[in-house]
């Protein structure tokens, strides 16, 4: 199945946490708590549907997204992503390669991070 690039109306920053460096001595320092950039990439906001809400809505509270961009095979469910469009910052859950076998999506589950302001 072909992906319709018109679709992909998103821009969407893939981060992850920074790896710990090293300290004077050589070894191996803890991973910090910032989030480094990785790629910026096209997507579009994709509704869940039927069981995938209910199932979600019953799982927890939070807004659970599906987002679809062009396949990718390095993403990790410890990243996250900031939609640039409206600033949300979403917690990938579960990465979703290859729905259709032809290695030209890969859906991403996130949760929305909530702010406390």
């Amino acid at each position: 199945m072909l992906m319709n690039p018109a679709k992909l109306n998103r821009r969407i920053l893939l981060q992850k946490k920074s790896s710990g460096g090293e300290d004077e001595s050589g070894y191996p320092t803890e991973p910090s708590s910032d989030w480094e950039d990785v790629m910026t990439v096209y997507a579009s906001r994709e509704p869940l549907r039927g069981r995938e809400f209910f199932a979600a809505a019953a799982a927890n509270a939070e807004l659970t997204l599906r987002y679809k961009i062009r396949y990718r095979d390095s993403i990790t469910p410890d990243m996250r992503f900031k939609d640039l469009n409206n600033g949300r910052i979403c917690n990938i859950t579960a990465v979703l390669d290859d729905p259709y076998g032809d290695r030209t999506e890969t859906h991403l589950m996130a949760l929305e991070e909530r702010t406390n302001a």
